[in-house]
């Protein structure tokens, strides 16, 4: 703020402009070295896959998935299965079946619950005229 200082920073110094003239940089980058693998490349991880388990509704999904994962249909259709016929259908054999781990099916059948579309009858009464 103070205005001594403002014009110490603007004020040019001719000596150190002089000394900045001489100097002289010169960059170069090293050169690249491409390394030949040969056409090796790194092992990797390979994925198991298992087949699904559609039945009927085969046309709608994946035909494979990792395992330790189910496709949308799967899920739908285990968890149907689970609320039709739990004690058919349990987390054991659910987990057995579809290669997922018992936790993971506890978790899914405890908190994702396939709707229920229900139709009521029409109501038969007549009409009343006014």
């Amino acid at each position: 703020d103070s205005p001594e200082i403002r014009e110490e920073v603007l004020r040019k110094d001719d000596k150190f402009l002089t000394l900045l003239k001489d100097v002289y940089v010169e960059s170069r980058d090293p050169p690249v070295r491409v390394k030949d693998g040969g056409g090796e490349h790194l092992p990797r991880k390979q994925e198991e896959k298992r087949l699904t388990k559609l039945g009927h509704l085969e046309a709608l999904d994946v035909k494979k998935v990792p395992k330790g994962k189910i496709s949308i249909v799967e899920a739908l259709t285990l968890l149907n299965n689970h609320k039709l016929k739990p004690h058919i259908w349990t987390a054991e054999k659910i987990a057995a079946e579809y290669s997922l781990e018992l936790k993971e099916v506890n978790s899914l059948l405890e908190f994702f619950i396939p709707f229920t579309v229900q139709e009521f009858p029409k109501e038969t009464k007549k009409a009343i005229k006014s």
